[in-house]
């Protein structure tokens, strides 16, 4: 194993594990919130705001909620915020690695806009940083009207993901839209959640009263993160999916299967307190589900009608540009992981046609940086044998 694919994995492995720790305390303190209850016996308790009480491995557990009066700050507090910061930092370091240190081969599609790797490197950066720096600036500005700035920033990610689809590759466009998400929730964390957290600590400790306001902003803030949640892990699967980021119309799947998320979210944030939730969450499953069959049918190719491309004629393209990394035993020594995509059987070819036109076709972005000189050609011939049907038995040229 070399150590670039050795980083790759550590980091891979690494974000997954602390994304899970991440997301998972934040909608477990979300769920909280939204279940809690008052007894009668507590409800003129100064500073009480609910309670619950869980059963979880063989044993019970009862949660309050309550604001601190001065001085009574506990021995013991736990915070909750190392999970996002690693998550974002590795997170950031695999897209230098990934995508950056190879921006040649998937960041640029020439099909899309002509630019250099180092130009879209900067577009990449540019977006992401840009992005977060207007969201926060609508939201301290205009936070207090909220319905403003949330349709200002539905409108600067819908902006955002079309920018991206029209400069860069669609997996590039599709991962930057994520880090975008990802940088927006990091931000809140650190710059208005946990500063307000400090200032509730410091007050309390200090025998002071607390800023309801700062309360109510970080409440804000961690809200925008619940709901940015499932289109940020959607995303962060689609890599494995090029029918998705490889579709003409890439940027439109994406913001619609972001709304079927946060439709999805939306309707499990309020399934107690409304008896309708389940609509909402239909609506959102029927909408992201025909937005998939639609885009399936309309990556489905119509038959090719010109002179018959043979399997042997692929199986020769194949095996002189692709079969030396994309095998059981790879010829290639700097062959990185194949990811499960493997061109030894006329099987395992007719199987993988539909990625094959992703990438070697569409894309352009395999072999990877052309190492091995595919030509135009070469990918015409790929291109009509899969319009045709993608026949391991076909004969013909």
């Amino acid at each position: 194993m070399r150590l670039e694919e050795l980083v790759d994995l550590l980091l891979r492995w690494f974000h997954v594990i602390a994304g899970i720790l991440w997301i998972g305390n934040s909608m477990l303190f979300n769920w909280l919130d939204r279940n809690l209850v008052t007894p009668a016996s507590k409800a003129h308790q100064p500073g009480f705001q609910g309670e619950i009480w869980m059963v979880h491995s063989g044993g019970f557990y009862q949660v309050e909620k309550r604001q601190l009066a001065p001085g009574q700050l506990p021995a013991q507090l736990h915070w909750f915020k190392w999970q996002n910061g690693l998550t974002w930092i590795s997170g950031i370091f695999l897209l230098m690695v990934v995508y950056y240190l190879h921006a040649a081969a998937f960041m640029v599609d020439k099909q899309v806009a002509d630019l250099t790797p180092a130009t879209a490197v900067y577009v990449g950066i540019g977006v992401i940083v840009g992005s977060w720096f207007v969201y926060d600036v609508v939201w301290r500005t205009m936070g207090k009207l909220p319905r403003w700035p949330t349709l200002l920033t539905l409108l600067l990610l819908g902006g955002v993901t079309y920018l991206l689809a029209m400069t860069l590759s669609g997996r590039a466009a599709y991962m930057h839209v994520g880090v975008v998400i990802g940088t927006i929730m990091t931000g809140n964390v650190w710059t208005v959640i946990l500063p307000s957290q400090r200032a509730l600590v410091a007050a309390t400790e200090s025998g002071k009263e607390q800023d309801a306001a700062l309360g109510l902003r970080a409440k804000q803030r961690s809200i925008h993160n619940n709901y940015l949640t499932f289109p940020l892990i959607f995303i962060m699967v689609s890599n494995h999916f090029p029918s998705t980021w490889g579709d003409n119309h890439n940027w439109i799947v994406l913001l619609v299967i972001m709304a079927a998320s946060v439709g999805v979210r939306y309707g499990m944030n309020l399934r107690y307190s409304h008896p309708g939730w389940y609509a909402m969450v239909g609506v959102s499953l029927v909408l992201g589900l025909f937005t998939l069959v639609r885009l399936t049918t309309a990556s489905t190719p119509p038959f090719d009608h010109s002179p018959t491309v043979s399997f042997a004629t692929v199986d020769g393209i194949l095996g002189n540009r692709c079969r030396t990394c994309h095998s059981a035993r790879p010829t290639d020594e700097l062959a990185k992981s194949t990811n499960g995509v493997v061109f030894d059987t006329p099987e395992q070819i007719a199987s993988l046609k539909l990625r094959i036109r992703a990438r070697a076709v569409e894309l352009e972005n395999m072999p990877l940086m052309n190492k091995t000189a595919m030509t135009a050609a070469e990918r015409e011939l790929l291109r009509r044998w899969i319009d045709q049907g993608g026949n391991p038995a076909a004969t013909g040229e």
